[in-house]
């Protein structure tokens, strides 16, 4: 009832339904479009709905109503937050910065608007590395709030980097005793790691990819098996884009909270007006959020 429900009311309302991987499967199967931070960045860009629903957390629908402030952009899940996001606050990085100054900052999109808004580059898992590779290589980069995607930023590229003590509690679960335990169990599978974990498990893996990269690759990849070291939600879309592979979680424990409490319904209810978290963003952040994840598309 809840899918006629949503394809009803998604005409009527000229809407557009942006999920993120790691959305539970049955939210990804609606959805207009299904990717990971950058490509909802991009696709946030591209729509023509008068509404957007967000099927994420918070930080991805305040992108999205800062790149479309003509449009509404609801998040369907209000109690959706980010903890690696809420690990700084602007007041932090401007102390941060009054301590290095002339660094240039290079901001996680996992981050709260006013931190954006006070960076000079936003940047995703995916484009992290290219991102930096551009950037001037005089000078420090003060890379929030993701301690781990920036060493991983640091390994391959060789910057000199400054890293906010920040992380995402559920990539921080990837051990590498969990990671060993799976490659014995499955020895001939493929291992991929997001580069959000901890650097000693990175180690022990065949592919750092993020969520988005790791689709691609899968999709040309020899290997018809899969060790998934990221949030188990991302294996119901290689799943449906992969129909003759395997895929297996690095452990059932590996989920996010918050992504999890993705549903039908609360797609419905914000289609409906009856439920979902109207996303607004004030203009004079907006405006300087905007800029740095212009740049950001920009050099992508």
């Amino acid at each position: 009832m809840n899918v006629e429900r949503i394809a009803e009311l998604k005409k009527q309302r000229n809407a557009v339904i942006l999920a993120h991987t790691y959305q539970p499967g049955e939210v990804q199967d609606i959805a207009d479009f299904v990717g990971d931070s950058y490509g909802l960045s991009v696709e946030a860009t591209r729509t023509e709905a008068d509404l957007i629903v967000f099927c994420g957390v918070l930080f991805m629908a305040e992108t999205a109503a800062i790149l479309n402030p003509r449009r509404k952009v609801v998040l369907a899940e209000p109690t959706a937050g980010c903890p690696m996001a809420d690990m700084i606050e602007a007041e932090d990085l401007r102390e941060l910065k009054k301590e290095h100054p002339g660094s240039t900052v290079m901001c996680y999109v996992n981050s709260p608007v006013d931190v954006k808004a006070l960076s000079d580059i936003c940047c995703t898992s995916s484009n992290a590395v290219k991102i930096a590779s551009q950037l001037p290589e005089s000078g420090e980069i003060l890379f929030v709030p993701d301690k781990y995607l920036g060493s991983y930023v640091a390994e391959q590229t060789g910057r000199k980097m400054i890293l906010w003590n920040g992380f995402c509690p559920t990539h921080a679960r990837i051990t590498p005793d969990s990671l060993r335990h799976a490659q014995q169990e499955y020895p001939e599978a493929c291992t991929m790691i997001h580069p959000e974990a901890p650097p000693e498990s990175r180690t022990l893996a065949d592919k750092v990819l993020s969520t988005g990269q790791m689709c691609s690759f899968v999709q040309k990849d020899r290997h018809t098996e899969y060790i998934v070291a990221t949030e188990r939600g991302l294996i119901h879309t290689l799943e449906k884009q992969n129909p003759g592979k395997r895929f297996y979680p690095v452990s059932d424990q590996i989920t996010c909270p918050n992504m999890r409490k993705g549903s039908l319904e609360a797609v419905r209810k914000s289609l409906e007006g009856t439920g979902g978290l109207e996303v607004t963003v004030a203009p004079e952040i907006a405006e300087a959020a905007k800029k740095s994840l212009q740049r950001m598309l920009d050099m992508s």
